[in-house]
C-alpha cells in the first residue's frame, strides 16, 4: 500500500512512522509512505498557506490554491480529509481502507480547510472523535497505524486482528499472562484449568458483560 500525507509539519512524522510495526513494514516495502507539503507550493516570500476567513472570525484559514496544487496529482488515490464533523473513524473503516492501493491523507491546520478543497479535491471525511486538537497529524497517525496492522504479513499471527475489540460488535475480553499469582492478584481459575471448551465459553461471557459496561451502543448496532 502507498500513503501519500499531505502536511504542512512533515517532520511530525519521522518518529511514528520509524518505530514498531509501521517502520518494519515500510522497510519490507509493504508500506510506501510520500509526503508532500503545500508550502512547496505556496507563493510570496513567506511561502503562505493560510489567510484570514471571509466575513470575519477567530484564527486563520489553509488556502485553497497551496493544497489544490498538492492534490491535483494525486486525483487517482482515495483522498481523506481529517475533521471533527467528519465521519467517525471505525474498525469497519479500518478495515475497508485496507483493501485499497493508495491513499492520501489531508492534515488540517489552524481553523480547518477553504471549503473549496473539501467539496472538489476530498473523497472523504473522517473524524478521531468527538474532541478537537491542534491537527490532522494525529489523526492521521491513528489511521496510518491501523490500517498497517491489516496489511498481509504486517501482523506475526493473522488471527490477532481477527479476534479483538469491535469484531462482532463487541470489546475484547480481559487478557493474562504469568506469574498466575502476583502480590496475591490471582489469574481467573477457569484460565489456567486447560479446558478449552470452559475458556471459550468464559471469554464470550467476558465479552458480551464488557461491552454491556462500557459501550451498550455497540450492542444496539448489532
Amino acid at each position: 500500500m502507498r500513503i501519500n500525507l499531505v502536511t504542512i509539519f512533515p517532520e511530525f512524522f519521522a518518529s511514528p512512522l520509524s518505530v514498531s510495526l509501521v517502520g518494519r513494514a515500510i522497510a519490507d516495502d509493504r508500506l510506501n509512505i510520500d509526503v508532500h507539503d503545500p508550502r512547496d507550493h505556496a507563493t510570496g516570500v513567506h511561502r503562505q498557506v493560510d489567510d484570514a476567513p471571509y466575513g470575519g472570525g477567530a484564527g486563520m484559514v489553509m488556502m485553497v490554491e497551496p493544497l489544490a496544487v498538492t492534490l491535483d496529482p494525486l486525483a487517482h488515490t482515495h483522498r481523506i480529509f481529517f475533521t471533527p464533523s467528519g465521519t467517525p473513524l471505525t474498525q469497519a473503516t479500518l478495515d475497508r481502507l485496507a483493501l485499497m492501493d493508495e491513499l492520501t491523507l489531508v492534515c488540517g491546520r489552524y481553523e480547518g480547510v477553504d471549503q473549496r478543497v473539501i467539496d472538489h479535491l476530498i473523497d472523504e471525511e473522517i473524524s478521531l472523535g468527538d474532541f478537537v486538537v491542534l491537527g490532522g497529524e494525529v489523526a492521521a497517525v491513528a489511521l496510518i497505524e491501523g490500517v498497517t496492522r491489516l496489511l498481509p504479513g504486517v501482523v506475526g499471527n493473522p488471527a490477532s486482528t481477527e479476534h479483538e475489540s469491535f469484531r462482532d460488535n463487541q470489546l475484547e475480553e480481559p487478557q493474562y499472562t504469568r506469574p498466575a499469582d502476583f502480590r496475591g492478584w490471582q489469574v481467573p481459575d477457569v484460565l489456567v484449568s486447560g479446558d478449552h471448551a470452559r475458556i471459550a465459553e468464559w471469554r464470550a461471557e467476558q465479552r458480551r458483560i464488557r461491552t454491556q459496561s462500557r459501550r451498550p451502543d455497540l450492542l444496539d448496532d448489532a
